[in-house]
């Protein structure tokens, strides 16, 4: 069974045309009594349609994580007279994924106020997740077809590419995601 990989208006690389272009139309073949469509066409105003193999698109495999930050959201149900053991009274933390300050990450209201130090600890921490990765991405090109590394180097590398194998995997509908062995 098929899968859209691209979908209406993504722009694509067209191989077979060597040009750039917009996908008009999803067109998916379907065969009777099959719930899932055999096959998926594209459209991309070029005068045929094309296959997903004959297209690629702008972003690579790699999650792109961009710039994440922590911004401080008012909280509505307590006072900052309420909370004033939090670190941040009458606020919470959220850790913004998109440039444009919405999306990512926030915590019910009731498991910050059991643990602020805790939750405020997770946000630092998943701000600074992408600087993250690029160390362990840098780490394994460092240390990568070195047969000469120190053993306790080499473990981290292991570890490294352990954990980058777990966030490069896209999940699959119906199958777990692997974790890592550190995990």
């Amino acid at each position: 069974m098929a899968k859209a990989v691209f979908h209406k208006h993504q722009r694509v690389f067209v191989r077979p045309v060597g040009t750039w272009a917009l996908i008009e139309h999803v067109k998916p073949q379907w065969v009777k009594d099959v719930e899932e469509p055999v096959r998926i066409f594209y459209d991309c105003g070029l005068g045929r349609d094309f296959t997903t193999d004959e297209l690629a698109s702008e972003q690579s495999d790699a999650p792109q994580t961009g710039s994440w930050r922590l911004l401080r959201a008012r909280n509505k149900w307590q006072s900052a007279e309420e909370c004033a053991r939090h670190p941040f009274p009458g606020t919470f933390p959220v850790v913004v994924t998109d440039k444009m300050d919405w999306g990512g990450w926030r915590v019910p209201a009731a498991e910050y106020d059991r643990d602020p130090d805790r939750i405020e600890a997770q946000a630092r921490l998943m701000t600074q997740a992408p600087q993250l990765l690029d160390v362990v991405r840098n780490l394994i090109a460092q240390t990568e077809g070195d047969a000469d590394l120190p053993a306790p180097l080499a473990e981290l590398s292991a570890r490294a590419r352990d954990i980058l194998r777990v966030v490069d995997t896209r999940p699959q509908p119906g199958k777990a995601v692997p974790q890592s062995k550190a995990a």
